[in-house]
């Protein structure tokens, strides 16, 4: 595969991330053939370990391609860290922006430029209790249809193993391996030229969704639950489950309270 200038920023990036990243970590690295050699797309990838943005990198890295995350817009103004990100071209995402598309601006310039846009659908790292992907955000599907570029899914396995996610200290020995498959381009042609309401970019990221999931499944040997979990229901139904609990002690507490009312009544009389 033909490799395209990386430039000095990711270059001295590599030097300090990579030799750290062999020492922990074995490899079991597949599906490089699915990412472009040419022209810009999309990589959709799993998020599972807070180490797991650097082997994702490592990989990626490898192939000649290398990804541009999206991060807040405001890393990009502090200090030597902004210098990094900016240097290694990392994607500004401003938040701040009314305009849902237009809060991707810098990516869809960057797809449109050639480059590969690295976007961790999800938002977070994974809550499914098992590892499994979760729901994802719509800003995956969004560059994709108005970019019209390949969407490649890319599953990991192995970081959660090293840190497991919200984990403070990492887990050494034994040794861990790292798992990486990237599939074919997902197909959203069904979606082009279709207005982006949020149901239709629901529906486009449930498939980029489900074609990571598929990744997954063939790394770990095994299935996932029928249905992703949604962090956001989960926070709904704990909502509920908490405002059951409060009511019910309520009723507990007036109930004490009105069976020593009876009780003060008795003994004056």
């Amino acid at each position: 595969m033909p490799r395209r200038r990386i430039g000095f920023w990711y270059r001295f990036a590599a030097v300090i991330c990579k030799p750290p990243l062999v020492v922990l970590l074995k490899r079991d690295w597949r599906g490089m053939e699915h990412i472009p050699a040419e022209g810009g797309f999309i990589t959709a990838v799993n998020h599972n370990s807070h180490v797991d943005p650097l082997g994702y990198a490592h990989y990626q890295y490898n192939t000649g391609r290398v990804p541009r995350f999206l991060a807040k817009s405001g890393l990009f103004k502090k200090g030597f860290v902004g210098a990094a990100m900016r240097g290694t071209g990392q994607i500004p995402v401003y938040r701040e922006s009314t305009d849902a598309l237009s809060a991707f601006r810098a990516a869809i310039e960057a797809v449109e430029r050639g480059e590969c846009v690295a976007f961790y659908p999800e938002g977070t790292l994974t809550r499914d209790p098992d590892g499994w992907p979760m729901t994802g955000k719509t800003g995956a599907a969004r560059v994709a249809l108005q970019t019209k570029c390949p969407v490649i899914p890319v599953a990991q396995w192995g970081a959660n193993e090293l840190l497991p996610p919200y984990a403070k200290k990492p887990s050494l020995l034994p040794r861990k391996t790292h798992h990486v498959l990237a599939g074919p381009p997902v197909d959203l042609s069904r979606f082009y030229d279709k207005e982006m309401s949020p149901e239709l970019l629901k529906e486009a990221t449930e498939v980029i969704m489900a074609a990571i999931t598929a990744q997954l499944e063939e790394i770990r040997g095994e299935k996932a639950p029928a249905t992703p979990f949604d962090p956001r229901q989960a926070r709904i139904e704990q909502r509920r489950r908490t405002q059951a609990q409060a009511q019910g002690r309520g009723r507990t507490a007036v109930r004490a309270a009105t069976d020593d009312a009876r009780r003060g009544q008795e003994q004056g009389k």
